[in-house]
């Protein structure tokens, strides 16, 4: 049966995180709590190992986590925020990287509406202006920098997780630390991750990449301008790429971003099936389309019948969003 769900997206702006942060985490922090102790309490590592690891491999970051720790003002708050060996996360998404017009983002989150947070985040927590979608209280789902680094992830369709950090924070730190593709993909070898992601990342100097990264791996550096929920072009697990279509979206990504004659014809792929999706209620329905524009400086988030352009100075605001859908 097909139904129409309203959802407000909010856009946030906060150099430093403070009373908006604080009002994102009173409204959020119930269900994290439930989400992140699923297995109980002993399941998740101490806060001296998970802040350890986090002093270790993200040092940039530790001035910006202390200050959340200090507005939580929670114990499991300050465990989960490390997004150290949290529980698994396995989002489906697009996204492809167009360069014919200027170096531009365009990608798919496909997930449950009820889990995502529907914030898009404009901060300045370490100097570096950022702009993404949150998610996990101060990690991206994808984003862009003041310098001209894009970033966006999927899950990589292997399955399994090892001790490591959570994705959106990986995506976080190289947009607070990184200038280039270059620079993204050396600090990426450094960084223990959770579980199996495709990040795609490209500049200003138009240089794309995919990075495959996997728990114990060094990171698989390939030059496809796009990813879905795969490694490369053929898969590993073909009954899981099979389920989500995979190879379809990740063929018809492709098709666009090498021969659209501009980035709104990539838009209007990726709002359309089969890139755009709508079992919703299996997890599996496109909660937004973004589209970087790094030489402008706009992230514009599309949908069938609406839109929302934020910038790193933007004011909050916010909009109603209608998804329709299984």
């Amino acid at each position: 049966m097909t139904t129409t769900r309203t959802f407000t997206m909010h856009g946030i702006s906060e150099p430093t995180p403070g009373p908006r942060w604080q009002a994102l985490f009173d409204a959020t922090w119930p269900a994290y709590r439930a989400w992140y102790l699923q297995n109980g309490t002993d399941a998740r590592p101490s806060l001296a190992t998970a802040t350890s690891r986090l002093e270790r491999h993200l040092p940039q970051l530790v001035p910006t986590f202390e200050r959340l720790v200090h507005l939580a003002d929670d114990d499991i708050a300050a465990r989960m925020l490390t997004m150290w060996d949290m529980p698994t996360f396995l989002p489906g998404c697009t996204q492809a990287v167009h360069v014919r017009e200027q170096p531009t983002l365009v990608r798919n989150y496909d997930y449950s509406p009820d889990l995502f947070e529907w914030v898009s985040y404009s901060s300045g927590f370490t100097g570096r202006r950022v702009v993404g979608t949150s998610d996990c209280l101060w990690g991206l789902l994808d984003g862009m920098n003041d310098a001209g680094l894009v970033v966006s992830l999927t899950f990589g369709g292997r399955p399994g997780s090892e001790p490591g950090f959570g994705i959106p924070l990986v995506v976080r730190y190289l947009l607070e630390v990184s200038t280039d593709v270059g620079d993204a993909l050396r600090r990426l070898e450094t960084i223990p991750v959770a579980m199996a992601y495709n990040l795609t990342i490209g500049d200003a100097h138009g240089r794309v990449v995919t990075a495959f990264v996997a728990p114990g791996e060094k990171p698989h550096v390939s030059t496809l301008p796009a990813a879905t929920n795969h490694r490369g072009l053929v898969p590993e697990h073909p009954a899981h790429a099979a389920r989500f279509r995979s190879v379809e979206r990740l063929e018809h990504a492709l098709t666009a971003v090498t021969t659209a004659p501009d980035t709104e014809s990539v838009t209007r792929a990726f709002l359309r099936k089969p890139l755009h999706n709508t079992a919703y209620a299996m997890g599996f329905g496109t909660v937004y389309t973004a589209v970087y524009r790094p030489a402008e400086g706009t992230l514009e988030y599309r949908w069938p019948d609406a839109k929302l352009v934020r910038r790193f100075d933007s004011p909050a605001d916010s909009i109603v969003v209608r998804l329709t859908g299984d």
